[in-house]
């Protein structure tokens, strides 16, 4: 069975790892060496996925690198903003029309309608679907050379945000052969995508056309590595600027001023199978949502730096408390006796958020004291997506932010909950839950889709699809006597800015 902790040989292995690349970049010369003290040197979580396609999760990591930019973009509150659109109006209930800004593509051709449909267009036929595409698909047609009209299937009062998401960035023509979406080189933000080295490192350098001025960074030399002690010691012993997500055992470790915890949107779930094997009885679903103990993962994991589970949506959503109702249909659960005849169950998580594992363990022990018996898997995200999807295993406990879509919870749960959910872990499918989301999807006054919003919560929690155990709070690593301008975003789009850099 995988341990949650690491051996020192482990850690010794990992942080190795890790120096390779940029002591390999540091003796490079010409573009991209990190040997220029201006250069930023970053350390991300999570290694590529889909050789940086942005029809999945790499495309977030390509927004926090300040590489892709959509049309627009949200402020701290989630409301959208200008990007690659300067404004937009509703024409009708499913029809608006956005203005373009004067812009140019990382490779010198211009920002137009023609681009704008050929992009969004791409995305709507991307396979595996992209999550905030899921529960609305759209239609984009060229009004003008700067002006776009997009139609979608029903009405989404919600499409400017809905645009903001890294899956329906804006590519340049040069962007689109065989089939795939190519960002190097061809997108629009401040850093333009220069290398990548597999699931090992990335080399960005700065955009002198970006619409929004020159990056205060020549360059960004990116590794990647998936174990949380390794980010850490690199910050540590200063071979990065910026590590992201620090691990908590490793918090107090650095100190305050490389430490920056804030409140974030993501709650971590037990996510159940309710498809196949022994959680496909709902009792049985009772019997683990019972069998877990929020606050024992807070104090035993986290050290008191997360907030006990209340919810699918947690603190960094301030108006959920206010708005929250009980579970509604829930099962009673299943007596430990009963628990006790059911055959192994695989519980399930990955090593790329450092606290996952341990969780699991702890998580692993409520089961069973429950009566469940239960076998643990534990490796790299990027090797356990396509299962977890598929619903492979019976228990899989993921780090989900609830905002990261569309920054309205409402497709979160369609797209994570809903019989044609796109992210449906869980493998849920009940026409209760879909027709409370399918009422909150189409309101459109933002109190009246909040309290909506929060009745679908109520059916999601009481078919007990998915247990939340704690709502996180981020820790990102700088030197903030060195390092300015990174962004601490509780919805996880931005990290590296325009105006990021070593001062």
């Amino acid at each position: 069975m995988p341990t949650s902790r690491r051996t020192p040989l482990t850690v010794a292995a990992a942080t190795a790892a890790l120096l390779l690349p940029l002591a390999a970049c540091s003796s490079s010369s010409g573009s991209g060496a990190s040997g220029d003290a201006q250069r930023l040197r970053v350390v991300m979580a999570f290694p590529p996925a889909q050789a940086m396609s942005p029809y999945g999760d790499d495309a977030v990591t390509l927004s926090r690198l300040a590489v892709i930019e959509g049309l627009t973009t949200l402020d701290r509150n989630g409301a959208a903003e200008p990007a690659l659109a300067t404004s937009w109006k509703q024409d009708n209930p499913t029809t608006w029309t956005f203005t373009l800004r004067d812009a140019v593509f990382q490779d010198g051709t211009k920002v137009d309608a023609d681009a704008v449909v050929r992009s969004l267009t791409a995305a709507g036929k991307a396979s595996p679907l992209p999550r905030v595409l899921s529960d609305t698909p759209l239609t984009a047609t060229a009004a003008g050379p700067g002006t776009v009209r997009i139609v979608t299937k029903g009405e989404d009062p919600i499409l400017p945000q809905r645009l903001a998401n890294p899956s329906l960035t804006i590519l340049s023509a040069g962007a689109y052969e065989n089939g795939r979406a190519n960002p190097a080189g061809h997108a629009t933000g401040p850093f333009t995508l220069t290398g990548v080295k597999g699931a090992v490192s990335a080399t960005l350098e700065r955009n002198a056309d970006y619409w929004g001025g020159k990056a205060k960074a020549p360059g960004v030399d990116v590794t990647f590595a998936a174990d949380g002690t390794a980010r850490a010691n690199a910050l540590r012993t200063k071979t990065v600027d910026v590590a992201e997500y620090v691990p908590i055992a490793q918090a107090s470790l650095l100190g305050d001023s490389y430490v920056h915890e804030f409140p974030s949107a993501r709650t971590n779930g037990l996510s159940l199978n309710t498809g196949r094997g022994v959680f496909a009885d709902p009792a049985m679903r009772a019997a683990a949502r019972e069998a877990i103990d929020s606050k024992a993962l807070v104090d035993g994991v986290y050290e008191g730096r997360a907030d006990t589970a209340k919810g699918l949506l947690g603190p960094g959503i301030p108006w959920a408390a206010g708005k929250r109702t009980a579970p509604t249909g829930r099962t009673p659960a299943a007596s430990p006796e009963e628990v006790a005849k059911t055959k192994k169950i695989v519980l399930a998580t990955y090593t790329n958020r450092p606290e996952l594992p341990e969780v699991a363990t702890l998580v692993q022990q409520q089961l069973e004291k429950r009566g469940f018996t239960v076998e643990q898997v534990v490796r790299d995200y990027a090797q356990m997506e396509a299962d977890a999807l598929a619903g492979t295993y019976d228990a899989f406990i993921q780090a989900r932010n609830t905002l990261l879509d569309t920054a309205d919870p409402v497709s979160y749960l369609a797209s994570d909950f809903t019989c044609d959910g796109s992210f449906n872990i869980s493998q849920l499918c009940d026409k209760d839950v879909d027709a409370a989301v399918d009422k909150a999807a189409s309101l459109r006054a933002t109190d009246a889709r909040q309290g909506a919003g929060m009745t679908a919560e109520a059916a999601v929690l009481g078919a007990d699809a998915l247990v939340p155990l704690v709502h996180e709070r981020f820790v990102q690593g700088y030197d903030d006597a060195r390092v300015e301008g990174v962004a601490l975003d509780p919805m996880e789009r931005t990290l590296i800015t325009a105006d990021t850099h070593v001062g």
